[in-house]
């Protein structure tokens, strides 16, 4: 059985992505939602010699899934620090897996997908076309309560569907492991 986690990418107290992780929860098969933190592990990540308990339990559910949606706001043109202090602290559990997108922002996050993109190719991870575009001025009501506009239903289905087709493709890859 596939298994997709959505990663919550923001740590701030009163971050909108919650709503927004919680509306894709229920309208979909995905299994966890996860909240990033920061780490601090002394060894690269490609060594995978993790020290701290936070980051073998991050590591083990990580490993779990075969793919991830990710929830980010974009913080001054780009991913929050947090997201990206998760991804970096961890190598082969994202190794062959696919990646989706739900952004938000001024212009909708979509410099922050952008440079995911980026980062989760070095990780040996695909990523997939469709994403999901959340404006601050039209799905959130104040800046702050989540209302979807009509369409995103339908977008957040779209990106689910092409999301569960390349995590089944790359499954062949996930059991033969990384090449040294």
């Amino acid at each position: 059985m596939i298994k997709i986690a959505i990663i919550l990418g923001s740590t701030r107290p009163s971050r909108n992505g919650e709503a927004v992780a919680k509306w894709v929860y229920s309208n979909s098969w995905t299994s966890k939602i996860s909240t990033c933190r920061f780490w601090d592990e002394p060894v690269p990540p490609m060594m995978g010699q993790y020290s701290k308990p936070h980051t073998k339990t991050w590591a083990a559910k990580i490993d779990n899934f075969h793919g991830y949606v990710f929830v980010t706001p974009e913080y001054n043109h780009g991913i929050p620090g947090a997201l990206k202090n998760a991804i970096d602290f961890l190598f082969t559990e994202w190794n062959n897996k696919a990646a989706g997108f739900i952004s938000y922002g001024g212009v909708s996050g979509v410099r922050a997908v952008e440079q995911l993109r980026l980062v989760l190719a070095e990780l040996q991870m695909a990523t997939i076309r469709n994403q999901v575009l959340l404006s601050m001025f039209t799905d959130f009501e104040n800046f702050s309560v989540f209302k979807p506009g009509p369409t995103k239903e339908q977008s957040v289905n779209d990106m689910l569907d092409q999301l569960l087709a390349w995590t089944s493709a790359l499954k062949t890859l996930r059991e033969k492991g990384t090449p040294e």
